[in-house]
């Protein structure tokens, strides 16, 4: 799983494998570990959740975690829909853009192990 974030923007991006285990689980994270001791820890998450239609956020303890709706993240392996979006207003004038993908592989030259990427619709062979 990856995640870029951007000011108020927020995107994860999934493997195959992972898009399957969280249909699966209902859940993924990672963590990034900094410091040499005591060690900080910044996570990630990505959760099913139900009575949602949309996809949500929160933050807690230094982890973002991204709610999907649960019948969603349920389907989502076996289906051709790229990914979900969402815009949350976080306080008055404050909008927070939600936008999680399936990741593709990059048509350009990367050292990334994308072995389990999906195949780039905009490959021409």
């Amino acid at each position: 799983m990856k995640i870029r974030i951007k000011g108020n923007f927020v995107r994860y991006r999934l493997t195959q494998s992972e898009v399957k285990t969280l249909g699966e689980t209902g859940f993924l994270a990672e963590e990034t570990r900094f410091g040499p001791t005591p060690v900080e820890v910044f996570g990630y998450a990505l959760a099913s959740k139900a009575g949602i239609t949309c996809l949500e956020a929160g933050f807690s303890g230094n982890r973002i975690t991204l709610y999907i709706p649960e019948n969603a993240a349920k389907t989502w392996f076996s289906e051709d829909r790229v990914g979900f979006e969402n815009e949350v207003e976080v306080a008055p004038g404050i909008t927070l853009k939600l936008l999680l993908e399936k990741d593709f592989v990059c048509l350009d030259d990367t050292d990334e192990d994308q072995s389990d990427n999906y195949p780039n619709p905009n490959t021409t062979c």
